[in-house]
């Protein structure tokens, strides 16, 4: 399949995503319902369906190097970026979890075709396809995308540090989460990880790169929505200045 074909097909699905979840609660975290199906391990599941977007690419660039373009300073920066995020999201994140709730075995089958759809077009992508000279280190579009992308990431680290130490050891229920950029927007985290992959694709420059982002805000945006709406009707203390998703936007 080329490349740029991929690149339609994540964009056909983050859209299709954001119609989906405009109407629907997803059921996995604290909407989960078995309403889908059969249920699994929430955490095996998160860490099996994100595995893909970090190995994928990973034995691309393994694979590849030290053959041009993947030896470039540019494409190993950038595949650096994401794979950094993926580990994170693989192997860190989720040995965070506090008990959490199971994952319908559909829900985590869409994410983990999304998964390996898109780290198989973002690595294909800096290892075969896109090409960066020497100059794209100092170009403002790469300084400012990375700079975007460390900024969304940190972000998305501590928010959901904020989240997994909100309720103390034996500790039930829900609690309103406080600090950080929760002191803005009811869906932090989500809102680091958007400035994140937009920040990837400033710096990327491409269009497989530009569909990923957009593929993220369809996603997401959804579930920050509903995440404001869930809080607001739970809490009735619950901070009138938030945002949803975007600081004084959205």
């Amino acid at each position: 399949m080329d490349n740029w074909i991929a690149a339609a097909l994540l964009s056909s699905m983050g859209i299709s995503a954001l119609v989906l979840l405009s109407g629907i609660q997803a059921p996995y975290g604290r909407y989960s319902s078995s309403s889908w199906g059969p249920l699994m391990n929430g955490k095996l599941a998160w860490i099996m369906q994100e595995l893909p977007s970090f190995a994928v690419p990973a034995t691309m660039l393994v694979a590849h190097y030290p053959a041009p373009p993947a030896s470039s300073a540019a494409n190993l920066a950038l595949l650096t970026a994401f794979c950094t995020h993926y580990f994170n999201r693989t192997f860190i994140f989720p040995l965070r979890i506090r008990g959490g709730k199971p994952t319908p075995v559909t829900v985590f089958l869409m994410a983990f075709c999304f998964c390996v759809t898109n780290g198989w077009l973002q690595g294909r992508a800096l290892t075969v396809f896109q090409s960066y000279d020497a100059s794209w280190t100092s170009d403002p579009r790469f300084i400012v995308g990375l700079l975007l992308f460390v900024a969304g990431m940190s972000i998305n680290i501590h928010a959901d540090h904020i989240l997994t130490n909100l309720r103390k050891p034996g500790e039930t229920g829900y609690k309103i989460p406080r600090g950080g950029m929760f002191e803005y927007v009811s869906g932090a985290n989500f809102f680091g990880e958007c400035l994140e992959w937009s920040g990837f694709a400033i710096a990327c420059w491409s269009f497989p790169a530009v569909a990923f982002a957009l593929s993220v805000w369809f996603n997401i945006g959804p579930r920050a929505i509903q995440h404001h709406r869930w809080y607001k009707s739970k809490f009735d203390d619950y901070p009138k200045q938030r945002a949803a998703l975007v600081p004084f936007l959205i």
